[in-house]
């Protein structure tokens, strides 16, 4: 008997995992095509030699097909400096530039240093820009958006569009199954935090 509730124990919790990694899934690949005067680039790694990696690299041309498709106006950069010694927003807003997004259109948040922090960073920022705090994109890997549209939602944003690049790699499937105690983390921070 005892031996049977386990099992049932240990069905239910794999049901709910695969639920959950279903709904980051389909979540994270369905772009809303929608507008929104600003659109996040949440950071990434950059290369040794100061450009960035193929991932972050993939995000922001993904950004950029937004801004081209006057689907965003203004490009929030957000990102630390990792070990390999370099600023990811610096970076990102130089590829952008690149790209001829005008310098105007790109705002740099430098202390970006994880999902959360960009979150409040971003907040902030439209804030002092006086930019429409109602909407925003955010663009990120498939796998990192459901809990980046929490992490913003948490800052008072009303409606969050997501948008992934399509860049895949082996890893994504470590990075969903991640996600779902990081995101009931970012819940719970929510949910607990004062105020």
């Amino acid at each position: 008997m005892k031996r049977k509730l386990i099992f049932t124990i240990i069905l239910a919790i794999a049901g709910v995992l695969l639920i959950h990694i279903g709904w980051i899934v389909v979540d994270g690949l369905t772009d809303e095509k929608q507008s929104a005067q600003t659109g996040v680039v949440l950071g990434n790694k950059v290369n040794e030699d100061g450009t960035p990696s193929d991932r972050l690299k993939a995000r922001l041309d993904r950004a950029v097909e937004l801004y081209n498709d006057n689907l965003i106006e203004k490009i929030i950069v957000s990102g630390g400096t990792g070990k390999e010694g370099y600023d990811e927003a610096v970076v990102m807003g130089e590829y952008l530039r690149s790209q001829e997004i005008p310098a105007e259109h790109i705002i740099k948040d430098r202390n970006g240093y994880n999902t959360r922090m960009t979150a409040e960073n971003a907040a902030k920022i439209i804030e002092e820009n006086n930019l429409n705090d109602d909407e925003i994109y955010i663009i990120s890997q498939f796998y990192h958006i459901s809990r980046t549209k929490l992490a913003f939602q948490q800052e008072g944003f009303e409606k969050v569009y997501g948008a992934h690049p399509a860049y895949w790699e082996w890893r994504d499937i470590y990075s969903t199954l991640r996600e779902v105690p990081a995101f009931y983390k970012y819940l719970s921070e929510g949910i607990f935090s004062p105020g």
